[in-house]
């Protein structure tokens, strides 16, 4: 055991992070259910403390690893303190960088710091987090200094504006977008939008066990003026009317748009379709779209009439496997956002050839057209336009790039009467931090990379968006494109076990390749989508926000090890990820998301409340399963290294089908021509009625 790594965390607990010793929470006595939840976290910090307590908090979980209720809890807590032992063992035996960083600051805790709470902070981050060094001086010369270095690493000299850019979004552009069902909220299982049909099957499903979290599905059920979808489709439909009226699109254009859906319980999938139907079909005000809904079974269909005969005829000896555990749009949010780009690719090959790009938007995201006019000059239609989406140039390492990507920005709602150009997520106020923060305080280079990546203007100096622009690795769920050209030569995809941030791991696939340009997303300086999440979702957000916090843990482990995968050397890989993808790429990845979990938890049950105690509760109940699952499934570098290679294999088969279909087709080989046909046929019963 590092004796010096334990003080540390013995310091964090006693000293620095809560205003209140943690063993106050430790009150072994008690059996009801709050109190045997806070106990089991508890233990969980004080166990390897060296603390006078921490034999007996060892004992105590132990001795609830049989308890009905918090047994997994426990048995996952324990499992947890020896990976996370091993895991700093190995890290300073082999690690001269961690090495002197645990034991610089043990001594200088063992010392007795004679600085303030702020320099001693700095000097956790050093070890735990030193992608947020520095960031906390709220003098502004501090941050100004690092927005100015982050662009310049952004910076990338332009030598060739792409010659065909998109011309009509209208007919080029496929929109995409995901949409996320789960069970009605509480109470609400006769909610009164909720199809008379589907009521019963829903009414079955309330016990089942959920598979997957997301960040604020719809609830079934829900009132229709406070359904994401169809509040982001009637949005889409305002700024396609907006475009029409400028001259930008034909009256009477439709948009294509195709939605994944993913549930978050397996037996919705039955009901998935039809209550989407059910509540656009109705709809008048989308008569400027065409709306197509994927569902699992909808792929499931595709790859059985489609793919499995083309793979059978062209690559008789390929793993038709790995292309069936990749193409679908249930799971981890990685897999229907890889499907949602790839779509394009088989929509421009079997479907329409006239689609050059697909563009993904979130359902809570709308374009605010006349803030978009008034404050950048161009609509929404006219950013995609711009010639720098497929253009080449070199980065600030001398590396050949292509912007075959695109990126936009968001802009809060309640934030957008002051501007466009207002980050939706600001610098944090000097305020104390809260406790898992002193190991892991992502704001900090979130906010860095919002105000230099995202709110970066194109004013006629450097960049001046045509002989150079910026680069973008910080990228948002919405407001990102691919060219379908770009899409089919570098084949980038998100890994299915991938559950947050699946849009900023998206570019991680193809970050270096073996030869030619790395593609990279183009920063389209303007084209803001206002996010409204806060005005019509906060219901379903609240009831989701532990699973959003308990993912954003997850998310520690699956890009240390996705990136411990890759075949480029690590810290090549994070010093390109870095700051704000990057921190999540770190050298004690099982230690940082436990403990992150645990100070969570520990806060929330100070603070004493009724509200507070109960989503500790429910952090102490999901949480270490779904860490423990975690880092069963990601950890071994082998294992992963073989699904990331198998996942690639899937992918390449699936853009390697299309090409040989589009060259059957060409050249009206029958089967290629049947395949063809049976995917439009496929397509038209994706389609959703809508009125309009």
């Amino acid at each position: 055991m590092n004796t010096g790594f334990w003080k540390i965390v013995s310091h964090l607990i006693v000293n620095a992070a809560f205003p209140e010793r943690i063993e106050s929470q430790f009150r072994p006595g008690g059996r009801s259910l709050l109190e045997v939840a806070r106990n089991v976290n508890a233990a969980f910090l004080l166990g390897p403390a060296g603390l006078p307590s921490s034999h007996r908090a060892l004992e105590y979980l132990v001795g609830t690893r049989g308890d009905r209720n918090w047994g997994p809890a426990a048995r996952a807590c324990l499992e947890a303190l020896e990976a996370m032992d091993r895991e700093v063992e190995e890290a300073t035996a082999g690690d001269a960088w961690m090495r002197k960083a645990v034991e610089d600051l043990a001594g200088h805790l063992a010392s007795g710091p004679g600085t303030g709470e702020v320099q001693t902070l700095e000097r956790f981050h050093r070890l735990f987090f030193p992608e947020g060094v520095g960031l906390r001086d709220d003098s502004g010369s501090a941050r100004e200094r690092a927005v100015r270095q982050l662009r310049e690493k952004r910076l990338v000299s332009v030598s060739r504006l792409n010659p065909k850019p998109v011309a009509s979004p209208h007919r080029e552009v496929l929109f995409t977008s995901n949409v996320l069902l789960t069970l009605p909220l509480k109470g609400g299982e006769e909610g009164p939008s909720a199809p008379p049909s589907l009521k019963g099957k829903i009414l079955s499903m309330v016990r089942d066990a959920q598979k997957h979290w997301y960040d604020h599905p719809i609830p079934l059920g829900i009132e229709r003026e406070r359904n994401e979808a169809v509040y982001g489709l009637r949005g889409l439909n305002e700024a396609v009317r907006f475009e029409s009226e400028r001259g930008n699109a034909p009256a009477g254009s439709r948009v294509r748009v195709v939605l994944s859906v993913s549930t978050t319980h397996d037996r919705l999938r039955g009901v998935a379709r039809d209550y989407l139907a059910g509540e656009l079909a109705g709809d008048g005000s989308l008569d400027c779209l065409e709306v197509y809904a994927v569902t699992e079974e909808d792929t499931v269909r595709l790859l059985e009439a489609v793919f499995r005969p083309a793979a059978a005829r062209w690559f008789p000896g390929r793993d038709f496997g790995a292309l069936s555990e990749v193409l679908g749009v249930d799971g981890e949010y990685g897999r229907h956002y890889s499907f949602l780009k790839a779509v394009a690719a088989l929509w421009q090959v079997l479907v329409d050839p006239g689609v050059r790009a697909t563009f993904k938007f979130d359902l809570d995201q709308v374009f605010d057209q006349e803030k978009l006019v008034g404050e950048t000059g161009r609509s929404a239609f006219e950013h995609l336009q711009d010639p720098l989406w497929g253009a080449e140039g070199t980065d600030s390492d001398g590396r050949p790039v292509e912007l075959g990507m695109l990126a936009g920005a968001l802009v809060n709602q309640g934030d957008i009467q002051r501007g466009l150009f207002t980050p939706d997520v600001a610098w944090p106020e000097a305020v104390e931090p809260v406790p898992e923060q002193w190991v892991f305080d992502s704001v900090l280079p979130q906010a860095l990379s919002t105000e230099a990546e995202m709110m970066a203007r194109y004013t006629g100096h450097v960049p001046d968006g045509r002989k150079t622009c910026l680069q973008r690795v910080h990228v948002t769920g919405g407001t990102t494109g691919i060219l379908v050209d770009a899409l089919r030569r570098h084949r980038p995809f998100t890994p299915t076990w991938i559950g947050r941030a699946e849009d900023q791991s998206y570019l991680m696939s193809v970050l270096f390749p073996d030869t030619g340009r790395c593609l990279r997303y183009f920063h389209a300086s303007g084209l803001f989508m206002r996010h409204d999440k806060e005005g019509f979702a906060r219901e379903a957000m609240e009831a989701a926000r532990v699973g959003k916090a308990v993912g954003d843990m997850v998310r520690i482990l699956a890009f240390t090890s996705y990136a411990r995968a890759l075949p480029w050397d690590l810290p090549l890989v994070k010093s390109v990820l870095d700051p704000f993808t990057g921190c999540f790429i770190t050298r004690l990845p099982v230690t940082a998301a436990w403990l992150r979990l645990a100070l969570k938890a520990g806060h929330l049950f100070g603070r004493g409340t009724q509200e507070a105690d109960a989503e500790a509760m429910e952090l102490v109940r999901t949480g270490p399963r779904r860490l423990k699952a975690a880092g069963e499934e990601l950890l071994d570098p082998q294992r992963l290294g073989a699904r990331l290679r198998r996942e690639r294999e899937g992918w390449d088969l699936f853009y390697d089908i299309l090409d040989e279909l589009e060259t059957g087709m060409a050249s009206g080989e029958p089967a290629a021509l049947e395949l063809a046909e049976r995917t439009r046929r496929l397509s038209r019963a994706w389609k959703i009625p809508v009125q309009g």
